[in-house]
This record gives C-alpha cells, structure tokens and sequence, in this order.
C-alpha cells in the first residue's frame, strides 16, 4: 500500500473491530452487529492523530451511552501495537488515537523508496474516464475562462490519472451549428470589404468584431487562392470557413500547448452530422419514447429533462439544434466508445444547458450519474487593486496568449488552481509576478531550489547525498521534523480526496503547507555539522521532502526549478 494514512486507518478499524468483539465477550458490550468502522483526521491535533465514532454508532443497538461503549471500547485496544501508542475518550464518546513516530518514519522509508511514483492509487480500478474540457469556440482565440476551465480541466484529469483511472482528455470543436454560421458570414463580410473597400459592405454588430476575422480575410487574399468575388455567396463562405477555421483550431492547440495541455483526442462535433450519428440518437429517443412532435418540430419531452418545458431537437425548418448534436456526441462517449464515466468542465454561464444534457441521458439509456458535471465561476483580472478588462498590449480583451506573456505559465496555472471550481476568483497580476514569499507559486518553487542547492553544497562538500540506502530515521525528534514529515505523509490522501470530490485545487494549499513546513525545518534543524547519523536522517527527510513537491507540481504541470 502507497498511502501510509489509509494503512494506518484500516490498521486502526480493525483493532476497533477486535476491541468490540473481546468487550462482547467479557459481556461489557451485547451480542450486536457491528457497523462500518470509520477513522478521521481530527481537527485539533490535541485530540490524537485518528479518531472513531464507532460509539455513537453503537449507542441505540447496545441502549447504552456512547461513552461507556467508548471506554469498554478503549480497555480492549491493545497499546504499544505497531502503531497505537495511546488511546483517549473524548466529548461524548470520540474514541481519539495517539500515534507513535513509527508512521512518521514509514512515510519517508515510502517515499524514498516510490520516488516519482509516491502519491499513485489504484483507487480507480483503471476505470474509463474521459474528462472534456475548454472545448472552445473556434471562431475565435482562447479567453479567460478558457483559461480557467483549461487549468482545472487538465488538473483534475491529471489527479484522476494519479487515483488509478485510465483518463482520456478531449476537447470537442464546435465545427458546426450557428457559431459557424455567423463565422462565415464574417468572414464573407471582411474577404469583400478587403477587396471592394470598408464602406461597400455593412458589417453588422452581431457579428464577430474580432481583428482575427480582418486577419484571415487579408491572409486569403495575400495567399492567392481561388478568387471568391464573383462565386455565390454559399460557396464563397463554405470556401473561407475552409481556409479560417482549421487555423483557428490549430492556433488554440498551439496556445494550449504553450500552456500545458495537450489533448488525447480532438472531436468534431461536425463529425456527428456527417457520420449519421446526430439522426440514429434522435431516432432512439423516438424509439424510447422520449419524443413528441408539435409545432411542425421535434421535441425532447419535459418530463425526461425533470422539466415543464420540452426542448427542441430538430427545428420546423428541419435543422437540428446544438442539443441534439450534445445529445449525440455524449451517446458517442458512452455507447459508442464505452466510457464509464465522463465528467464535463463548463462555466457558470451553461449551467442550464448542462443540467438539460445530465438529465437528459436516461432518454438514451444511459445513467446520468455516469455524467459529473463541474462548473467554474469567471475570472477577475486585478491589478493595482483595479479590474483589468483590456489588454496594455493590444487595447482589447486579455486573451490566454496575454496572460502568459505577462506572468508565465507557472503562476497562470497555479493562481487557477487556488480556489474551488465553483468560487469566484479575483486573479491579482502584481502578485503573479512578485518573486517574494507573499507569491505562493513563488514561496512552493523556491522551497524546491532551496532543497536542491542545500543538497548541491553538501554533495561539493564531499556529503554522500546520493545514496539509496535509507538511514535509521528514529532520531528525528524535533517537532519541525514531525510536522515536516506528518505533511508528507498527507499526499496520498490529498489526491484520493481530490479524485472523490473533483477538486484538485487542494493541492496548490496542500504544497504551500508542505513548503511551509520545510522551511520551519530548515530555520530550526541543522543539517551540516550534526552528529552523522542525525545529519544522514536530515538528508534524507529533506530529499523525501522534494520528491514530494516534485511530485505535486507535476500533476499541477508546472516546472520544479532546481535554482532561482
């Protein structure tokens, strides 16, 4: 086992089981039947290291207080065991677990022995998830929320991939549907005010005001290709849709890519047109029974979305609307290739859309709990304490290519990452960039630099850092030494959670807590000049202590630095 917490509360549950059933049969407990033994972190570390609330559990089957459960409870808990060292009742019958230091040396034993592999669980069985993320609208370059989808897209699939799943990342391209509509007439507006001047032709407001539209039209031009003036006004935007939009997708995977992210797969929704697939997940419905026809139109009934309103399918025009294409790309993730579980990364702004797609999965039998849907708050650019909504550079909205050409990918992931999902964020660009301690990107890569140049000097010095073999660990003592090491041994347990709840960002406050520790480590616990055997264990806490950090920024994609 790889998670020497999860070791240590299995080990603590079973010595509880053993507990109940010796008071049984001393007669201090009846005869019952004994629930799941559940052991927690308390909050307070003076109430022990794990706690039990196996006694509040037993109270109405025993018809006795909690706390004489707790104490005979307790009186049958073998001390000085492999790791129990102490046992204490509290409140109205929390059975709280002392912990000898025993664990605290296994964690480091653990991770000098793991490597780069500490922190892996086989928590997910190799289960097939896809997580679909950022799926960006192609008319255009990637934007803030992109941004921010993007970040913890890529961290919860990166956590996911640690927790034992097999994960396949996916950005589906909206090829297809009104955007595009509204692309190509944009385009066809700008290539014809190109060649016949601004003035002869109106460019109406809702259409895309973007200077990537003026761009591409220009481009054609310069490129010589087939000369669209005199084509019809179909053909001329089939024929610039043709040559715009694969650059747009190809410019949005350069961009993601210089951030971080690069996906397994890139699916076009337009393919689910072309492929039939959009009609044979229209038809089941229908088969299934959860279309009705009126108004000349095709619905999705109401009652299957837990809904008053019906949502439309295919138009009385006969054109079949964005839902139903979503419809059939999420039958294409399940049915088709056989995903178990699919978790959507979305903004708040499509949170009803979403919520229609989850409900709407039983219309094509599939479980809607198979569907995890996580929607992210925007995000608020500050600086000087005010919101920045243009780009310095340019005078228009600050795109993903901005951000990073201002403060790195480092920060950009990182400040992402520091608050839930679902929590507004106000992104501080002065402190992105600040290289002091008041920087948590900064304060966690420097503690990594600072572990490396120590270990750099000691090895100059002729200090033997390199060796495998791992020291007797008992004389770490100190407090700084515990804390240092109880936080490493919390990693596992921070990517399990994160894996449950679909939250990685934890792990930007769980690395801050780990740099923080070392750091009170390094300000009262020589290393060099120590007696050898006390400096041997320093050297070693300190290099599980990088592995760990090492570790946590890689899942977060983001470098180590072994000098700053």
């Amino acid at each position: 086992m790889t998670d020497i917490v999860q070791k240590i509360n299995k080990h603590i549950a079973e010595a509880v089981k053993t507990a109940v059933a010796a008071a049984i049969s001393k007669k201090a407990l009846p005869e019952m039947e004994l629930p799941s033994v559940n052991v927690e972190k308390p909050r307070g570390k003076n109430h022990g290291d794990f706690s039990c609330n196996i006694a509040m559990l037993l109270a109405k089957p025993a018809r006795m207080a909690p706390r004489t459960i707790a104490m005979a409870i307790a009186e049958n808990i073998p001390l000085n065991d492999n790791y129990i060292e102490k046992v204490e009742i509290a409140g109205p019958g929390f059975i709280n677990f002392f912990i000898n230091d025993k664990w605290l040396y296994n964690t480091v034993e653990m991770i000098m022995e793991l490597g780069d592999k500490y922190g892996e669980l086989d928590y997910g069985k190799g289960e097939k998830v896809m997580v679909e993320y950022v799926s960006a609208n192609p008319t255009g370059p990637l934007h803030m929320g992109n941004a921010r989808g993007g970040a913890l897209g890529d961290l919860i699939a990166n956590v996911l991939d640690k927790a034992g799943y097999d994960v396949t990342k996916e950005f589906y391209v909206n090829d297809a549907g009104n955007q595009i509509e509204k692309f190509a007439l944009s385009l066809e507006l700008r290539y014809l005010q190109e060649l016949n001047g601004v003035d002869s032709v109106e460019f109406p407001e809702d259409c895309y005001q973007g200077a990537d539209i003026i761009e591409h039209a220009k481009s054609y031009i310069a490129s010589n290709l087939e000369d669209l003036a005199n084509k019809d006004s179909k053909y001329r935007k089939k024929k610039l849709v043709e040559y715009a939009l694969p650059i747009n997708i190809k410019n949005i995977g350069i961009g993601l890519k210089r951030y971080g992210i690069e996906f397994d797969n890139w699916f076009s929704e337009l393919s689910l047109h072309e492929s039939g697939e959009v009609d044979e997940t229209i038809q089941l419905i229908k088969d299934n029974g959860f279309a009705i026809e009126k108004e000349g139109a095709l619905w999705l009934k109401g009652e299957v979305l837990e809904s008053e309103k019906d949502e439309v399918l295919v138009k009385s025009n006969g054109f079949k609307t964005y839902f139903a294409a979503d419809l059939a790309y999420h039958r294409n993730k399940f049915i088709k290739r056989k995903f178990t579980r699919v978790i959507n990364l979305l903004g708040t702004d499509h949170h009803a859309h979403a919520v229609r797609m989850k409900n709407a999965m039983p219309a094509m039998g599939i479980d809607k709990n198979k569907l995890d849907l996580v929607l992210f708050q925007l995000v608020r650019l500050m600086r000087g304490g005010e919101t920045v909504r243009m780009s310095k550079r340019t005078g228009k909205a600050v795109s993903l290519n901005d951000l990073l050409d201002e403060i790195g990918v480092d920060a950009a992931r990182f400040f992402f990452n520091m608050k839930a999902s679902g929590s507004h964020l106000d992104f501080d660009l002065d402190l992105a960039v600040k290289q002091s301690n008041e920087n948590p990107v900064f304060y966690v890569q420097y503690a990594h630099a600072r572990i490396c140049s120590m270990l750099r000097i000691l090895e100059q010095e002729g200090i033997d850092v390199e060796s495998d073999i791992c020291p007797p660990l008992e004389v770490l003592v100190a407090e700084e030494e515990k804390e240092l090491m109880r936080k490493l041994a919390m990693y596992p347990q921070e990517i399990l959670i994160s894996a449950k709840t679909l939250e990685p960002g934890r792990l930007t406050r769980y690395v801050m807590d780990v740099a923080g520790a070392f750091h009170s480590f390094y300000n009262a616990c020589r290393v060099k000049g120590e007696e050898e055997s006390l400096m041997k264990a320093r050297i070693t806490l300190v290099k599980a202590t990088v592995i760990v950090i090492r570790n946590v920024l890689e899942v977060l994609s983001i470098t180590a630095p072994e000098k700053m």
